[in-house]
């Protein structure tokens, strides 16, 4: 658990880190819907180059943002084995019995594969370069409009911004009960799935049961400090859009651009077919 990353802030002084968060969010917004129409090789080649492009500006180590992806990784294994032996096409690889591969399975199950870790990687970047406050304040701007229907805007704003920031401490607490439930003799590792679900149930329990106290303290603490969501609230930083946010928006453009044309000076996908066929 101390190797899940996804919902921590890594602390740069980097170009990306200096952005309105509105931007970002609207970005990492965008992305998040192109990924659901890509499906081409050509296109998740674009897809990564751009993570790694904001990685590297933002001066995030390539071993910290591999990491958010171990929260997923049973999740795109399970994915690949299903696609590969369900999926049916037109090129046969291999068969026996009921169970037929395709050529066909094995590249759509990479592509659902690499769809489900960029998918990951791109809010794990929001997360890396935007504090939670930020990410309130951010938030909080952009559903600004529906304060006209009463919709409780700072109040949905804040309740995100407190799951992010307790993700890595519950992260931490599941460790710390696992480690005390190890030491009084569970067995947590061995048995089948049936028997490793049931040895769940003694981290399960007082996980939850911290989880509430977190909460409930929070509250207490919040209430104590006459915390409240009044319409006069004011702020220590005001959000604006600079020049280096321009910029940032033009790149997100071209790249975007550059996607939805799907770059058919090299096409990977007929490269692979070409090299199986």
């Amino acid at each position: 658990m101390n190797n899940i990353s996804f919902g921590q802030y890594y602390p740069t002084n980097s170009p990306i880190h200096k952005l309105d968060p509105r931007l970002k969010l609207l970005i990492t917004l965008g992305y998040i819907v192109l990924i659901f129409f890509i499906n081409s090789f050509t296109s998740y080649l674009f897809c990564a180059l751009f993570i790694l492009t904001i990685a590297l500006v933002g001066r995030i180590p390539l071993k910290t943002l591999l990491k958010s992806v171990k929260a997923v990784i049973f999740l795109v294994f399970f994915i690949t084995v299903i696609n590969v032996l369900f999926y049916k096409g037109n090129h046969l690889l291999w068969s026996w019995w009921k169970i037929s591969i395709y050529l066909d399975g094995i590249l759509y199950a990479i592509k659902m594969a690499l769809r489900l870790i960029l998918l990951v990687m791109g809010p794990a970047l929001l997360t890396f370069t935007t504090t939670p406050m930020e990410l309130t304040d951010g938030v909080e701007s952009l559903l600004s409009p529906l304060k006209v229907i009463k919709f409780p805007v700072h109040d949905v704003a804040v309740i995100m911004s407190i799951a992010l920031r307790m993700i890595p401490t519950l992260m931490e607490e599941t460790n710390k009960i696992t480690m005390a439930q190890k030491a009084r003799g569970a067995d947590l590792d061995s048995g089948n799935v049936f028997k490793r679900a049931k040895a769940l149930i003694p981290i399960l329990v007082p996980l939850f049961v911290g989880a509430f106290r977190r909460a409930d303290e929070l509250a207490l603490a919040m209430d104590a400090r006459c915390y409240n969501a009044t319409p006069n609230r004011t702020k220590y930083k005001l959000l604006h859009f600079g020049w280096g946010d321009l910029f940032a928006f033009l790149i997100f453009g071209i790249y975007l651009a550059l996607v939805i044309m799907n770059i058919h000076l090299f096409d990977l996908d007929a490269l692979i077919w070409g090299l199986f066929a």
